[in-house]
């Protein structure tokens, strides 16, 4: 995986806020920096840009305190529901046992043209 874009929000928004012990997460997509220094997605379709947008939100949590292991509820939108078993097979090798609870969302397009983006909440147990 390249490494996370963490804080570069393709809009106006914050790409993660703490509210008390909880970090809420913005969508994240495979992006990773271009050229210009904007996100650009990685190339490859559904797969590598799950890769890469639990990578981005692993960064995002990170910058705030918390990892994928602190995730308790996250959503997965989809451009293509034909890639929910895909999906499944990234999430498992990607996030620490038992998973978070999980809401899959078909979607008729996403920003930049991708192809999944990921959300999540995480708490700060400590």
């Amino acid at each position: 995986m390249t490494g996370p874009v963490a804080g570069v929000p393709v809009g106006p928004y914050s790409p993660a806020v703490r509210a008390g012990g909880w970090v809420v997460t913005s969508g994240q997509l495979g992006t990773v920096p271009g050229r210009d220094g904007r996100p650009v997605l990685v190339e490859g379709g559904t797969g590598p840009q799950l890769r890469q947008a639990l990578a981005n939100l692993a960064g995002v949590l990170s910058s705030r305190g918390v990892a994928l292991a602190d995730v308790v509820k996250a959503t997965v939108f989809l451009v293509d529901m034909d890639d929910f078993s895909l999906v499944n097979e990234i999430w498992v090798a990607h996030l620490p046992a038992p998973p978070p609870a999980r809401s899959a969302v078909g979607v008729a397009a996403l920003p930049l043209g991708a192809r999944v983006e990921v959300e999540a909440w995480a708490y700060a147990w400590a």
